[in-house]
């Protein structure tokens, strides 16, 4: 039900992008494809309020997952001998989830809809938002690779690293409990 509402959000918003007119010169196809630039970075179009607390759940719960991977893998490799098949089970956990990252913040899904974690910051800078969601998509496939050739030198570099993205992004975009 999540991939659905999420798939007809995303199809909802291309319907909505305006058509480049293929008849027009190379500059005037540039100028288009300059004025859409600033969509690349968008965070998507405001759900309809119930939908907008659904999709603010479901953030809630995918990062759950996200952080009961990470702290199973800072568990294990803080112990003498690491379990391979938790630090595995983990970072495909938050590697699949990492790229979702940025389609979880549509408009209208922030702290003046319900309640969330996340910091007006998110919609005002969407560019940066959706950078470090980039960056951390990346530590997250690069963790996901070590993990699967058992290197734990790589492993704890790249644990390490996905540490740094995650810090990266709270810092600015997420409100600490009170």
């Amino acid at each position: 039900m999540r991939k659905f509402t999420l798939a007809a959000i995303v199809l909802l918003a291309a319907c909505q992008q305006p058509a480049v007119n293929q008849a027009d010169n190379v500059a005037g196809n540039e100028a288009a494809v300059a004025a859409e630039a600033p969509k690349a970075a968008s965070l998507g179009p405001a759900p309809a309020r119930d939908a907008a607390l659904k999709l603010m759940h479901d953030r809630h719960e995918n990062y759950e997952r996200i952080g009961k991977a990470v702290k199973a893998t800072g568990r294990t490799l803080k112990t003498t001998s690491p379990d391979l098949a938790v630090i595995r089970s983990s970072a495909a956990t938050i590697a699949s989830l990492a790229p979702q990252i940025p389609s979880w913040f549509p408009a209208g899904t922030g702290p003046d809809v319900g309640k969330t974690h996340a910091k007006p910051a998110i919609w005002e800078k969407p560019e940066d938002f959706v950078q470090k969601a980039r960056e951390f998509d990346s530590a997250a496939k690069t963790f996901d690779a070590a993990a699967k050739t058992g290197d734990m030198a790589a492993i704890k570099a790249s644990f390490a690293d996905l540490g740094k993205s995650c810090k990266s992004c709270h810092d600015p975009y997420r409100a600490r409990d009170n």
